[in-house]
């Protein structure tokens, strides 16, 4: 290639370059999507309460505001994890005096991203354990909470937690489906049997669950038959002695336990998965990125991660 010939290709790919960088300007450059692209990603903000972090990525992009990074409104945002990091700022970019769109003083942040994010308000779960845990149940360890969480949709609390060395036989199926109410699109396997005009918010969703062998029958695992003992339990929880309490705890417990995170992850997500994801109907790609999640390193690799400043302008 003469040198003439490599100075005008040399423009072009600039110029070419130029204006892809200046169309998608939505572009997700600082990795926000890498976590928050996934539904039901909610964590713990009070004992009564959550906060949704889900961001559907076509209806943000489609938004008014999907031409901005994340980190013009979002600006104490610098590293993973980044959690209580709630405050935002409108007017570093957009909303100040000069440009005539000023927002008033106080003006409400919290439902800015409601129409881009989705998550389960309520379902009819028959198990022990909602009896005592809330349908987004973990809520103690802060750094991976909402991730924890996301898998309501998807599983029953007995695929992670069962004691797997109580029982022979084991896998993982799809459970009976229960009824469930969304916010926003719903997201996981579901039917809705209904006219969406006479029931437009029911979804019956099934979800992934743990069963053993007995003489050649399956048994869900799935707590049901302690359901009405953990609901007296319950009842009385306060009138009872630390002992008693403990005596009760241990038996709802007895076939659980808690797992390291990094442990956790790799049961599922890894080459030596304990879930055959083409079994339970999962096409060749998405069964590929259940195994090499992305985000599963941010987990398990690293206490803290700090965004470079790449795209600064």
């Amino acid at each position: 290639m003469s040198k003439l010939l490599f100075m005008i290709w040399l423009s072009i790919s600039c110029t070419f370059i130029f204006l892809a960088a200046s169309t998608c300007r939505a572009l997700d450059e600082g990795g926000c999507l890498t976590c928050h692209q996934y539904p039901g990603l909610v964590r713990h903000e009070k004992t009564d309460g959550f906060k949704v972090l889900h961001i559907d990525e076509e209806k943000y992009f489609n938004s008014p505001h999907g031409k901005f990074r994340c980190s013009q409104c979002h600006t104490t945002i610098a590293k993973v994890p980044h959690t209580g990091e709630t405050s935002v700022d409108c007017t570093t970019k957009c909303h100040q005096g000069h440009n005539g769109k000023v927002l008033p003083p106080n003006y409400p942040l919290s439902n800015f991203h409601k129409k881009e994010q989705s998550y389960i308000v309520s379902l009819q779960d028959q198990s022990s354990c909602r009896a005592c845990h809330a349908l987004y149940p973990h809520g103690e360890n802060k750094v991976v909470r909402a991730l924890l969480n996301m898998h309501t949709g998807f599983m029953l609390c007995d695929v992670c937690h069962i004691k797997r060395d109580k029982f022979k036989h084991l896998s993982y199926e799809w459970h009976d489906t229960e009824n469930a109410e969304f916010s926003g699109e719903p997201f996981g396997t579901y039917y809705n049997p209904h006219a969406s005009q006479v029931h437009p918010s029911e979804h019956f969703i099934s979800r992934i669950a743990a069963f053993a062998s007995e003489k050649g029958k399956k048994r869900a695992l799935m707590n049901t038959w302690d359901t009405a003992k953990a609901d007296e339990f319950i009842l009385k929880e306060k009138n009872l002695n630390p002992d008693e309490k403990n005596k009760a705890l241990a038996y709802f417990h007895q076939d659980i336990e808690k797992k390291e995170i990094s442990v956790a992850c790799d049961e599922c997500h890894s080459t030596h998965s304990i879930l055959d994801f083409s079994k339970l109907g999962f096409d060749q790609k998405k069964t590929k990125d259940l195994i090499y999640l992305n985000i599963k390193g941010l987990v398990t690799k690293y206490k803290v991660f700090y965004f470079p400043h790449l795209f600064e302008q």
